[in-house]
């Protein structure tokens, strides 16, 4: 890939009181705000298939991880949650706790239980699959379209993630989250504010796109009441 990196900082004080308020998911709350941007500006999850023809898809699927346990111990499953461009907060909440407390309740909780262990021994397994994943219609309906990882807010202070390449072609890496200075309406304040990383495949998306869909993004993330909870 040839990525293009963005890192910024939000503001994200309204939003967090109201999940706090509600007792709702950051990661379904960031997962709403990325499927109505990404659907406003389709092109930054546009992929190529076998044949190098652009492929776009209507609705937006965003594979995220959800730390799940095994008889092995914790796992990082990677969850696609279909359609965040059409669904409420409460309801991606909903189902990222549900696959938590019961992994084989999502598709690709069955994989990791039936062939998770196996395949881990296959040698360059993993290779293989992004290989077909990548250009795959059919493997990247099922796996999602963006990619979301909000890892970074469980290391406490601030901080960027930078990502590793994906089949996907944007990625949204959540980082730390810390009360800042931060100027509001003129006038100084302290304000919750989240590091973001934002990575876009610049094959398949051009940079005036990318800089529409970020600025989009950072609009809906500090405008909560713009989301339907």
């Amino acid at each position: 890939m040839a990525l293009m990196t963005g890192l910024v900082q939000v503001d994200v004080t309204a939003a967090w009181e109201r999940l706090r308020k509600d007792d709702l998911s950051p990661t379904a709350f960031f997962a709403a705000c990325i499927g109505r941007a990404v659907a406003e500006h389709p092109e930054v999850h546009a992929y190529r298939d076998w044949r190098g023809r652009l492929v776009e898809h209507r609705h937006v699927d965003i594979t995220t991880i959800v730390e799940v346990e095994t008889e092995t111990g914790s796992f990082p499953l990677a969850h696609p949650l279909v359609d965040c461009d059409s669904r409420t907060v409460a309801d991606l909440t909903g189902e990222l706790r549900r696959v938590k407390a019961k992994p084989s309740a999502g598709g690709s909780g069955r994989l990791l239980m039936r062939w998770g262990r196996r395949a881990g021994r296959l040698p360059l397994f993993a290779d293989l699959f992004y290989f077909m994943a990548r250009r795959s219609v059919r493997m990247r309906s099922k796996m999602g379209t963006v990619t979301l990882t909000s890892v970074g807010m469980l290391t406490g202070g601030s901080g960027f993630l930078i990502g590793v390449p994906t089949i996907a072609s944007t990625t949204v890496l959540v980082g730390g989250a810390t009360e800042q200075p931060w100027v509001v309406d003129g006038e100084v304040a302290v304000r919750r504010v989240v590091d973001l990383g934002v990575q876009i495949d610049h094959r398949v998306v051009d940079g005036a796109p990318a800089a529409r869909f970020g600025a989009r993004l950072r609009e809906l993330i500090e405008n909560p009441d713009l989301l339907e909870w």
